[in-house]
């Protein structure tokens, strides 16, 4: 499985470690770790090749601008092993660049999971997954309950995560164009 995202700012990735390294301090939670950088995943594939795969990424990266998300709140992907999240809001930009990334991908993959299918896709980032129980996660609800998760991020990249050994770490990195804010100054300042 590899998995295709986009990587935070230094400021925000720094403030979902800290958190994480909370929830390993106070709960013994650390299996979130087997991907060290804090990310929104777009999709993750279970097929393709990598060559194919990331010629893809690249096209993408390169007509798309950089764009902000939004998160708000806790959430929990119940089960056996419950997952604890930040929610990233889907705005008319993530659902089109989602979108657009899905049926990229899928001309080069044809096992995208059915979890990221964008009519059921829940953007997010993870704090907690893995070594988790539904007891665990409750208590790490109540312990987070009282902070802010009302962020404005902006994404700049995708990025290509493969598994080495027990972990997902980089296999390539595609920066996202300026923002269109930037790519108007620049012109009107070339007239």
């Amino acid at each position: 499985m590899v998995a295709i995202v986009s990587l935070l700012d230094a400021e925000h990735s720094d403030r979902v470690n800290q958190l994480v390294f909370e929830l390993e301090r106070e709960f013994g939670l650390k299996d979130v770790q087997k991907t060290p950088y804090p990310h929104i995943t777009w999709l993750t594939v279970n097929d393709g090749s990598l060559q194919h795969l990331k010629k893809t990424l690249g096209e993408a990266a390169g007509i798309c601008c950089r764009f902000m998300i939004g998160t708000t709140g806790l959430g929990i992907f119940p089960g056996e092993k419950p997952v604890l999240y930040i929610p990233v809001v889907r705005t008319e930009n993530v659902n089109q660049f989602h979108g657009q990334l899905h049926t990229a991908v899928g001309l080069v993959c044809q096992e995208i999971n059915p979890y990221y299918h964008p009519d059921v896709w829940m953007p997010h980032l993870s704090l907690a997954l893995g070594d988790t129980s539904p007891e665990v996660i409750s208590q790490a609800v109540l312990y987070l309950n009282q902070r802010n998760f009302h962020w404005k991020i902006e994404l700049d990249n995708l990025t290509l995560l493969t598994k080495k050994g027990e972990l997902f770490l980089e296999d390539g990195v595609f920066p996202l164009v300026e923002t269109e804010a930037q790519d108007a100054i620049k012109l009107s300042a070339s007239r």
